[in-house]
């Protein structure tokens, strides 16, 4: 049974959690690895380095959004193909447990549940941008 008192909390919750990691996952290529450092990684992996500008503007958007709430289930579902993107790339080949060499794709796959959770939920409260939600009925 879900408890409609508590469940838009509980995807309060998740938003920020996911909002708060992506831009932790700006941060880091932001500021730890650099622009240029991540583009030269992204070219490192066979990819255009200019699309590493366009991942950090991307998870830099999308954790804003999440953060404010703003279109959260389009954002959700937006962000999902930044972290396939880091499963085929680079997590992938390094196995499933995230403390293998280079990092294994499970935490990656479980922040795609995440945010596969969240676009089915919706904001919850304090959402700039709220979207409708049926009440569950018991």
């Amino acid at each position: 049974m879900i408890d409609t008192r508590t469940a838009p909390y509980a995807s309060l919750v998740l938003r920020l959690s996911m909002g708060i990691l992506f831009l932790a996952h700006f941060g880091l290529k932001f500021f730890v690895f650099t622009p240029a450092g991540t583009a030269h990684f992204f070219a490192s992996l066979g990819l255009p380095p200019v699309l590493a500008y366009v991942v950090m503007a991307w998870e830099l958007a999308g954790a804003v959004a999440l953060i404010l709430g703003v279109w959260t289930r389009l954002v959700a579902l937006a962000l999902i193909p930044d972290l396939l993107g880091a499963i085929l790339t680079v997590h992938g080949r390094a196995g499933f447990f995230f403390n293998d060499a280079n990092g294994g794709w499970e935490y990656p796959a479980f922040w795609i549940v995440g945010l596969a959770t969240l676009a089915l939920i919706g904001d919850g409260p304090f959402a700039l941008q709220p979207t409708s939600v049926p009440a569950i009925t018991r």
